[in-house]
């Protein structure tokens, strides 16, 4: 009850600071900015923000590794969640994570989408999409610029403090995945949990498949 309260209060808190406290919201700057990603005018950006903004999408690719496969084992499922995430980042998270409750344990059998989810291919492209994305931000990028639009733009403000959320929240899931996979390795946890965003990436590589855990856990059972 203490975890879902202490998610709750920090998703009405995040929306809070968006509203009331965060830098103006310049609109036609914004709506500027999301034309040239998207319209692939990407010299008109600053590498930092370009690379931002898609690190926040290997986020949420990163907990689709593990929430879909949770939801199968949840009350309720995580794809409603995914679709909100996508316009509004952690936002459209943290309510599943408040929802969800603990679990361990994983049953039946893995669909085409939740085996290329699972699978290492999955993390390894992840892996080096994050650190093409963090190699340009870091040595293209402005960091002035970057720091005037982080105090002066909420849009700009919002991404990136979502980008530390992700990463300070991904603790509250990647335990149970990792006993469902029966992984219990403790320094793996923490090179996870220490490691930003890289360690998960890392985490999705090296995890063992889901269903070689299954039918270890089959075949201990039948044995004894």
């Amino acid at each position: 009850m203490t975890r879902k309260l202490a998610l709750w209060l920090l998703w009405a808190g995040f929306i809070a600071y968006i509203v009331f406290l965060a830098p103006p919201l310049h609109l036609d700057e914004t709506l500027a900015l999301l034309k040239n990603i998207f319209t692939f005018n990407w010299a008109a950006i600053n590498p930092i923000i370009l690379s931002l903004f898609s690190l926040v999408g290997i986020w949420l690719l990163i907990y689709s590794g593990l929430l879909f496969i949770d939801g199968r084992m949840q009350r309720i499922a995580f794809w409603p969640f995914a679709i909100a995430s996508v316009g509004s980042g952690v936002l459209g998270l943290l309510p599943y994570l408040a929802l969800r409750e603990p679990n361990q344990q994983f049953s039946g059998q893995k669909d085409a989408f939740l085996n290329l989810l699972d699978s290492r291919l999955y993390g390894i492209i992840l892996t080096l999409s994050t650190v093409v994305l963090l190699t340009y931000g870091f040595a293209f990028g402005d960091w002035g610029d970057y720091v005037q639009q982080f105090q002066s733009d909420r849009f700009i403000n919002g991404m990136s403090l979502a980008f530390c959320l992700f990463y300070l929240l991904f603790p509250t899931v990647v335990g149970d995945d990792m006993a469902r996979r029966r992984f219990p390795n403790a320094q793996v946890f923490l090179a996870v949990v220490f490691v930003p965003l890289l360690g998960s990436v890392a985490y999705l590589c090296l995890r063992p498949p889901l269903m070689l855990s299954t039918i270890r856990e089959q075949s201990l059972i039948a044995n004894q």
